[in-house]
């Protein structure tokens, strides 16, 4: 590759990562401005969303390897939520998922903070529905595994974006008190998946 390919390169991704920020900056805000919009006046059911274990199995990747290899992969993804406001939680998120392609094998794992915005009160849902807007904001990190046979360059990865950000529009059924079923539809990773709930009022 020579130098003025890689000069190009490298601006085009700085510039790629300059709007994913802008636009990640501008989610959070948003999100933060309407949980703290919904939290002011406390009532009983401020408890009713948070302190939930999400556990999902679904499709998906973020910008960076859909960009790369220009499809999705199969993904398990874990999140606990905590209620911060009302209507509004923060969950810290794991998302694990693979692919490989001949000499290597590529582990990629997302982790970050998922702010997640409850509309029930808002669409009249019954008691045991839950549906709700989220994004997403992290970065994935990338580990490749190559085979011993391999003798050429192992440096493919490193123009690839590692920020994550995703947004989600989503409902849950509740099966029992404790237990529900979700569905979660996003621009990266879509999950179905159950919940386990805690301390549910």
């Amino acid at each position: 590759m020579t130098s003025e390919l890689k000069n190009f390169t490298y601006t085009n991704n700085n510039n790629k990562l300059k709007k994913m920020k802008a636009i990640t900056l501008t989610v959070a805000l948003v999100l933060m401005t309407l949980g703290t919009t919904l939290s002011a006046q406390r009532h009983s059911s401020y408890d009713t969303y948070g302190n939930t274990l999400n556990i999902g199995l679904g499709i998906g990747g973020y910008s960076g390897y859909y960009g790369y290899i220009g499809h999705t992969l199969p993904v398990f993804n874990v999140n606990y939520e905590f209620g911060v406001a009302r209507n509004f939680t923060l969950a810290p998120f794991v998302t694990l998922y693979s692919y490989s392609e001949p000499y290597y094998r590529a582990y990629v794992t997302p982790i970050g903070v998922k702010g997640t915005l409850y509309l029930d009160q808002l669409l009249h849902a019954g008691s045991r529905w839950n549906f709700y807007v989220a994004g997403s904001l992290g970065v994935a990190l990338e580990t490749s595994v190559w085979d011993d046979s391999y003798t050429g360059d192992r440096t493919i990865y490193r123009s690839v974006d590692p920020l994550y950000l995703d947004l989600h529009l989503g409902t849950e059924y509740r099966l029992s008190r404790n237990i529900g079923a979700f569905l979660d539809l996003s621009t990266g990773v879509s999950t179905i998946g159950i919940a386990i709930h805690w301390d549910r009022k």
